[in-house]
């Protein structure tokens, strides 16, 4: 789990990239707090060959990236 909370853009992009690279998890959930976030953790995780999937929490958004 990569809580990424409180953070802007681009950091939660590079916690997600440091957690793909340092094992490369066929599942991995991502907690952010901000669509921009959400959209930019999306972003990076398609390209790195993932699907991703987001719940809305009144504000707290958790992403499953999948393989």
């Amino acid at each position: 789990m990569v809580d990424a909370r409180g953070y802007s853009c681009p950091t939660p992009v590079i916690l997600v990239q440091k957690a793909v690279k340092s094992g490369a998890p066929a599942m991995l959930e991502v907690a952010v707090d901000n669509w921009c976030s959400v959209e930019n953790v999306t972003r990076f995780a398609q390209n790195a060959g993932y699907t991703v999937s987001v719940e809305d929490f009144e504000g707290d958004f958790k992403l499953t990236l999948t393989k």
